[in-house]
């Protein structure tokens, strides 16, 4: 099987099709294959991730207006 013959012959049904039924699976088939990004991030933007989380659960956050307030004068 040739996969870009097969995309091609795909593509072309898609277009041709009006059956929105077809459509909504096909668009729920792409949905669940959907590739995780977490998997591709680097470890050190997963560890600030993480980091933010856990300062999040612990309540250290400062509220958006405050830093807005604070900074503005620079923006």
């Amino acid at each position: 099987m040739n996969v870009q013959t097969e995309k091609i012959a795909l593509a072309k049904r898609l277009l041709e099709t009006d059956d929105e039924t077809i459509l909504l699976e096909i668009k729920q088939v792409f949905e669940s294959h959907q590739k995780d990004f977490w998997n591709d991030l680097p470890p050190h933007v997963k560890a600030g991730i993480e980091r933010a989380k856990k300062q999040a659960n612990e309540g250290k956050l400062t509220a958006h207006d405050e830093v807005m307030k604070k900074y503005a004068k620079y923006l």
